[in-house]
């Protein structure tokens, strides 16, 4: 089944338009309190078929909240939760049809790799051989097969998520949802199993959830992100349009690596560093704090010869880190604010060198100063 194009998706996302069967999913309103402290208010969220979402924000936002009220396991005050068009706001969990990944592996520790992946299959009546065999397959997928007559103790914390991965899979779900699920895990395996868990959802079509704190990981891998705050979705949108084109100041902070400095903004205008620049979105007159991209700063050395004003602000580097394709430098300016630069390799700066900068002409985002 192809993605149904009236409904939300990243149009040039190729291997995900030729993606296989998926199920829409549908959060309309939903409501949710814990103890007369309100925690989602009115999250509206449309998933397409086969599609990557991500719910990206703080700690405390309201993105797990809202994928257990998906997931059945936490019951909305108000809203609706459809899966394909169907109701399934009162329909308990076991019976929506989805496969989970929690931070912890949650494997039963008595039980082989292969058994536990085969735990959902004999919950739901099917005999031994067969659901043995179709574990078998699950743990192949995810690059686990030679490794199924072991025991959770035998196997790293990455093999152990790899294998709750291939019993949520196993049960071949409408829908994968992911809680935070690579957050125990050490930086290199994350990113190798970040990026398998993408290959694996193109390759299967299914649509998945992940939950996130980490900007880099929904960045990698999503269709589209939602970025959460104090319980809302600020702004959903692919990981290019909230990275170049955020619409409130709380998506411009919150993505990327912004350096906050001093402004002065206008109606679709922002002016910093004495240059007049377009303005992301629009608020506030006046004094604001304007969010500077690294890549969107220049850098450039002070001579120590006294010449005629340049435009700019100058400043002392704190410190100067090679990235690999890249160097970022860190300058304190005369201002006193912390700006970071991005700029190429080969221009090295020393700690306490002057130095000067200046913004290329792309549109700012702007919040209310501080």
């Amino acid at each position: 089944m192809t993605i149904d194009r009236a409904l939300p998706h990243t149009a040039d996302n190729l291997l995900l338009t030729g993606a296989a069967a998926g199920t829409r999913v549908q959060l309309q309103a939903i409501e949710k309190s814990f103890g007369g402290t309100r925690v989602l208010h009115g999250v509206d969220l449309d998933i397409a078929p086969g599609e990557f979402v991500s719910l990206l924000g703080p700690s405390g936002c309201g993105k797990t909240t809202a994928l257990r009220v998906l997931a059945g396991l936490e019951s909305a005050d108000g809203g609706t939760v459809l899966l394909g068009g169907r109701d399934v706001s009162r329909v308990p969990t076991q019976r929506r049809d989805i496969g989970m990944v929690f931070q912890s592996y949650s494997l039963f520790p008595h039980l082989s790799v292969v058994d536990n992946t085969a735990f959902g299959l004999r919950r739901r009546g099917i005999r031994r051989a067969p659901a043995a065999r179709r574990a078998l397959d699950a743990l192949e997928l995810v690059g686990l097969g030679h490794l199924a007559d072991r025991y959770p103790h035998q196997l790293s914390g990455g093999q152990q998520q790899r294998v709750a991965l291939a019993r949520a899979l196993v049960t071949e779900p409408r829908v994968l949802l992911l809680d935070e699920p690579l957050s125990a895990l050490d930086a290199r395996v994350r990113v190798q199993l970040r990026d398998e868990i993408r290959r694996l959802q193109l390759r299967l079509g299914i649509t998945t959830v992940f939950v996130t704190h980490d900007q880099e990981e929904a960045l990698a891998v999503s269709d589209r992100i939602a970025v959460m705050d104090a319980g809302r979705i600020e702004q959903i949108g692919t990981p290019e349009e909230l990275y170049l084109r955020p619409r409130t100041p709380v998506v411009a902070a919150f993505v990327g690596l912004s350096s906050a400095v001093p402004a002065v903004a206008t109606g679709d205008a922002v002016t910093v560093w004495g240059a007049t620049l377009a303005r992301l979105g629009t608020g506030e007159t006046g004094p604001v704090t304007a969010l500077l991209r690294p890549e969107n700063v220049r850098i450039e050395a002070v001579s120590p010869a006294p010449g005629a004003a340049a435009p700019g602000i100058e400043g002392e580097v704190e410190e100067s880190t090679f990235l690999g394709s890249f160097r970022r430098t860190v300058v304190r300016t005369t201002g006193g604010d912390i700006v970071h630069v991005q700029h190429d390799v080969a221009d090295r700066y020393e700690y306490g060198q002057r130095v000067r900068l200046t913004l290329a002409e792309v549109a700012v985002a702007v919040r209310p100063a501080a």
